[in-house]
């Protein structure tokens, strides 16, 4: 896959890939609500158990572009999981989705976890999400069940495909940031070698894509 930017362009330099991390995407200043700091303590019980770090836009500062910033993190990500409630304003609603939005036109795997009385805009409401309350860790288990067989998935449609190692190369770089497992570097620089594309520009597009 060809990475463009918000402004555009196709960067040029390296991107400190992320596996086995999650984006968050919710209110960060204050006030925060009881029942998002709640959800956040209950999900990062759930990330520590399968091992997934967790990163929001305040992880990481850069004094430069924050939409550049936020866009580098979720392209270093394999998940994005936005939590939402009643009492959020409309700006950050539409900041939060906005930020699902790149997730998924990425390929990023994305959950939406919400308390009871939220609404989710209408372009979602056909997108499954998981609601706080009665089960929700349970629901999270089986969420993350399916999220770890994408991995296997992805490997394999990366063996199936013939003459397209753009393709190939980005299936295998999805499933190495959902697990982890370098097995998956050295199967993108297997295919690379193998598509004798050596020879391109140390900032190509294919040279840039097998550096994760």
């Amino acid at each position: 896959m060809i990475l463009y930017s918000p402004h555009g362009d196709v960067p040029n330099c390296h991107i400190d890939y992320r596996p086995r991390t999650c984006f968050i995407m919710t209110k960060l200043g204050q006030p925060v609500s009881p029942e998002i700091e709640n959800i956040r303590d209950s999900l990062r019980k759930v990330l520590n158990k399968y091992q997934i770090a967790e990163i929001d836009a305040e992880s990481v500062v850069t004094g430069r572009d924050f939409l550049a910033k936020i866009w580098n993190m979720i392209i270093a990500v394999p998940l994005g999981i936005a939590i939402i409630d009643e009492k959020m304003s409309a700006l950050t609603m539409s900041n939060i989705f906005y930020e699902i939005g790149l997730m998924q036109a990425y390929g990023k795997e994305t959950l939406v976890i919400k308390t009871k009385e939220s609404k989710v805009p209408s372009d979602f409401v056909r997108t499954e999400y998981v609601e706080y309350g009665s089960g929700f860790e349970k629901k999270l288990d089986q969420f993350f069940d399916a999220f770890f067989k994408f991995a296997d998935h992805y490997d394999l449609m990366s063996e199936i495909l013939e003459n397209n190692p753009l393709l190939s190369i980005d299936y295998l770089r999805r499933a190495y940031l959902i697990t982890g497992d370098k097995i998956y570097r050295e199967k993108a620089e297997n295919v690379y070698k193998a598509a004798s594309i050596e020879g391109r520009a140390k900032n190509s597009v294919e040279a840039l894509l097998i550096k994760f």
